[in-house]
């Protein structure tokens, strides 16, 4: 399977704007300093040509093990709470209620951007959004919807 093309150009740029420096991904492969997990490793070395043309084979860690072992093993190692700047999950959606869980204490936790970065001018604006995002999620008469994208 293929992530498609609309929902790659959407990572990459998301990629872009906040420049993670540590990514976890489960299904393969991707770009800047990886943990990659799957338990069939030919996903990984069907991929493997693209990464090494693309010189960027010493960023990814493959680790081949069933995602939720691999997962709890990471939490097991109190450092890797929440040093993961964003998560890919691409695979057994079977489970991914229990990725959620595991990744919500690998991945760091908040806005894009920390508040001592945003400009003065953008910071009014800024918690308006923060305001309204937090309004939509409490308001019973909206429906959120993850988007498959």
């Amino acid at each position: 399977m293929a992530t498609a093309p609309e929902a790659g150009q959407l990572i990459a740029l998301l990629l872009k704007l906040t420049n993670p420096k540590k990514t976890i991904e489960i299904g393969c492969a991707n770009i800047m300093q990886i943990i990659a997990i799957d338990l069939d490793r030919e996903a990984y070395e069907m991929e493997l040509p693209i990464i090494q043309k693309a010189n960027i084979e010493h960023k990814i860690n493959f680790i081949q093990s069933s995602t939720l072992s691999a997962l709890d093993e990471l939490l097991n190692e109190n450092d890797n709470r929440g040093i993961f700047d964003f998560a890919f999950i691409d695979a057994d959606r079977v489970r991914y209620q229990k990725y959620h869980e595991r990744m919500l204490d690998l991945v760091k936790v908040g806005v894009s951007m920390p508040e001592e970065c945003v400009k003065e001018t953008m910071k009014p604006n800024r918690q308006h959004i923060i305001e309204f995002n937090k309004f939509l999620a409490s308001d019973t008469h909206v429906q959120i919807s993850q988007v498959p994208i």
